[in-house]
């Protein structure tokens, strides 16, 4: 797969992981959960996807 491609297919898969986790995070902590009851799952959430864009950036864009 070139470059281009890779980069491109990432970066929207990478995106869109981190748009449905989050915005599911929100819901928890602003729903039933309330903030203190969704706090630790938005913490894992946070580290997650910063893990997620670790490895987008790990395997499409450093050129190895």
């Amino acid at each position: 797969m070139s470059y281009t491609v890779r980069l491109i297919a990432g970066l929207i898969g990478t995106a869109l992981f981190v748009i449905f986790v989050g915005e599911l995070s929100r819901s928890i902590s602003s729903g039933f959960a309330g903030f203190w009851g969704g706090f630790p799952f938005m913490i894992i959430t946070i580290v997650v996807c910063l893990a997620a864009i670790y490895d987008y950036w790990d395997e499409c864009v450093r050129k190895k």
